[in-house]
Formats: structure tokens, C-alpha cells, sequence
């Protein structure tokens, strides 16, 4: 129950963020008759040209709900246009985006922090595409306390992240006013990442309030259990026992070795927290496939990136229908041969479509892409394994 409230509050932050990141292309409307309901200027369209608001206005439940999943969903309706090409068309969806498209699709960071929070959301409440026991990354083996400093620790990095966009985008909003722009379009990012954050907030409060909950029970059933075993117990671990000559690994080490479910909690958190980092891991191997060659020389590091930011929201999709569809008793076998036959098929096509390659060149390059890929997810990883075993 903790976890799923977590995983829906991580989602809609996360989302409305990714829209706060997202250029605006203005949204289908018609034009209004009179005046601003908000600033009282004369309407010329659909949106009013001094302070941005829509000239019509909805006054019912329906439109609340329907402003609500236009904000979390909608990003402006690109996303629409995005998915169906990022599924059938990576390649050409890539090298439209870097060709210059870019009012047309949703942007690849923007997608990229829509899949990643959403699948963390999925894998909260559900779980993975293939069924994990309670010995793996659950949070069957957590502690309320050990939850609850999870959860604050998470929830104050959310609000940094928030205090730092709005100060950008106060910084923007102050220097289009001092040249003598309008800062409508600012005021309302602004606005988004505002309800963003206010929204984390009250979650968090719900969230521990919980915690609290659970820490009741588990304390009224260890005083009816008397004589029971304490569940926080953990195996002596000798800590003259050096595995390296490495301080700080040791340190690791021994910290892993005395809890092994906070270690796998903490993998779990910092997976989403710091997935980002797959990008800068993935973009130089994908650049020494392209430099050997003059002519795909052309091609920048920006076109690299753009390329593995789709790959990667790509997968965090695909890993998301699958978690929903394992529930409707669709068999380990199928989704598992998903996992193994649809990322090589589609990075095959994402290369030949995005560079314009032969078809053996895209073959050879797929299967360097997957060799790669294992890579970089071992270092991810192994970076994961260090910075929840240091923390």
C-alpha cells in the first residue's frame, strides 16, 4: 500500500515535470468572443496574447478531471504523434527530432522522465514483467523506520529538484520581462512545477502517515507475541574481515553484508532515482560506432543522445505493457521472449532509420548496440550496488 502511493505520487511529479520541460506549440482552440476572464484584454483567439489563459472556460467536475489528465497526459497532444512512431518508426521519429521537428514530438528527455517515473509507478503497484519472490527487490524485508527514512530522504531530493526548476524558471520569466517579452508562457511552467511540488507534498504526508500506521501494528503484534524472535535482527557480521585493501569498499561490503533487504530497497530507489545516468553511460559507446567512417562524422554527440534517450523510453514502455499484462495470466515464456526478440528489432530499426544505413551495416551495428548495451548496464549497475551499499 506504502509502495503504490509512492509509485502514483512519483508518477504524476515526475509527468507534470517532463511537461514543465517540454516546449510549449500551443494547444487547439477556437477563437472567443470579449474579453479576458483573467485579465479583462480583448480576446484575438483562443488564448488570450497578455497573460496566456485560455478564452474559454469550463465551470464543471468533468472539465476539473479532464484538466487533470490533460496535464499529466496530454503533453500538448505531441505525445499522440510520438508513441505510434517511437513503437513502428523509431528511426525516422530520430532523425525527424534532430532534423529540426521538434514542436511536433514529444522531446526525448520529456519522454524519457514520463516512462521512467510511470514505470516505477507500474512496478510499485503491480511489479515487474516477471514475477519476483519476496527475497528480491521488494520491500517485503524493509522496516517501517527504514521506510519512513527512505521516504524522507527521497522526498526532500524531490523538493530540491523542484526549488531549482522554479528558480530557472523564475530567472527565465525576469529576463523576457526585462526585455520586453511576455512571460505568460514562464508563468505557467511556473505554475506546473508549483502543483508538481504541492502535489509530492501532500503524498509525502499520506505516505507516512502510513508508515506510522504500520509501525502501530508491527508494535502491537510484537506485544502479543511474546517471547517472539525480533525481525530486525540480523546475523553478527565480523568486521575485522577485509575483503580489499580499499577502505571505502570495505565499508560497503560490511554495510551490505549486515542488511542485504536494505541494500536491495535501496537498488530499487536509486534504479529510478538515478536513471538518467544510462545517457551519459550509452552515448560514447554509440559514437565509436560512427567514427570510423568520414561520412558519419557528421553526426554530434547531441544526435547520439537524442537517439539513446528514444531507445531507452522505448524500453522503459515496453517494460511497462509487459508488467501490465503479466497480471492477465499471459505466460513468463511469452513476455520473456518479448524481452529477448522486440529490443534488438527495434534498435535495428532505430539505427537504419535514424542514419540511413544498409541493412547489413544496421545488422553488424545492432548486434555491437546489444553488446554495448550489457555493458553499460553493468556499470549502472555496479554504480547502483556501490551507492546503496555507501549510503
Amino acid at each position: 500500500m506504502v509502495s503504490g502511493m509512492e509509485g502514483v505520487g512519483e508518477a504524476v511529479t515526475g509527468t507534470l515535470l517532463a511537461r514543465a520541460v517540454e516546449p510549449a506549440t500551443g494547444e487547439a482552440g477556437e477563437a472567443q468572443p470579449g474579453n479576458c476572464l483573467n485579465c479583462g484584454a480583448p480576446l484575438e483567439g483562443p488564448y488570450c496574447h497578455q497573460c496566456g489563459q485560455q478564452a474559454h472556460v469550463h465551470r464543471s467536475l468533468a472539465a476539473f478531471w479532464h484538466d487533470l489528465a490533460h496535464g499529466v497526459l496530454h503533453f500538448e497532444g505531441k505525445i499522440w504523434r510520438t508513441l505510434p512512431m517511437l513503437v513502428w518508426r523509431p528511426g525516422e521519429l530520430t532523425r525527424r527530432y534532430i532534423a529540426g521537428e521538434r514542436a511536433r514530438f514529444v522531446s526525448p528527455m520529456a519522454l524519457f522522465l514520463f516512462s521512467v517515473f510511470l514505470m516505477f509507478a507500474v512496478f510499485s503497484l503491480v511489479g515487474g514483467p516477471v514475477a519476483v519472490g519476496q527475497g528480491g527487490l521488494t520491500r517485503g524485508g524493509i522496516s517501517p523506520a527504514e521506510q519512513r527514512i527512505a521516504t524522507e530522504e527521497r522526498f526532500q531530493e524531490q523538493q530540491a529538484a523542484v526549488r531549482e526548476r522554479l528558480g530557472e524558471l523564475r530567472a527565465r520569466r525576469a529576463e523576457r520581462v526585462a526585455h520586453g517579452h511576455d512571460p505568460a508562457e514562464t508563468d505557467a511552467r511556473i505554475r506546473e512545477v508549483e502543483a508538481a511540488g504541492q502535489l509530492q507534498q501532500r503524498i509525502f504526508a499520506q505516505t507516512m502517515a502510513l508508515i506510522g500506521a504500520e509501525e502501530q501494528r508491527q508494535r502491537g503484534q510484537a506485544a502479543a507475541a511474546v517471547g517472539a524472535p525480533d525481525d530486525d535482527q540480523r546475523a553478527e557480521v565480523n568486521d575485522g574481515e577485509q575483503p580489499s585493501s580499499i577502505a571505502w569498499l570495505n565499508r560497503a561490503w560490511r554495510s551490505a553484508k549486515r542488511n542485504p533487504e536494505l541494500l536491495a530497497f535501496r537498488l530499487q530507489t536509486n534504479a529510478y532515482k538515478f536513471s538518467w545516468a544510462l545517457i551519459p553511460i550509452s552515448v560514447p559507446f554509440l559514437w565509436l560506432l560512427f567514427l570510423h567512417r568520414r561520412r558519419y562524422r557528421r553526426y554530434k554527440a547531441f544526435d547520439h543522445t537524442v537517439f539513446v534517450t528514444y531507445s531507452i523510453a522505448f524500453m522503459s514502455l515496453g517494460l511497462i505493457a509487459l508488467s501490465l499484462v503479466r497480471p492477465l495470466g499471459i505466460g513468463e515464456t511469452l513476455i520473456g521472449f518479448a524481452m529477448v526478440l522486440v529490443p534488438p528489432v527495434h534498435i535495428y530499426r532505430q539505427l537504419r532509420g535514424a542514419y540511413l544505413l544498409s541493412r547489413f551495416s544496421a545488422l553488424w551495428r545492432t548486434a555491437a548496440v546489444l553488446i554495448f548495451a550489457l555493458i553499460a548496464a553493468m556499470i549502472f549497475f555496479i554504480l547502483l550496488v556501490l551507492l546503496g551499499a555507501l549510503e
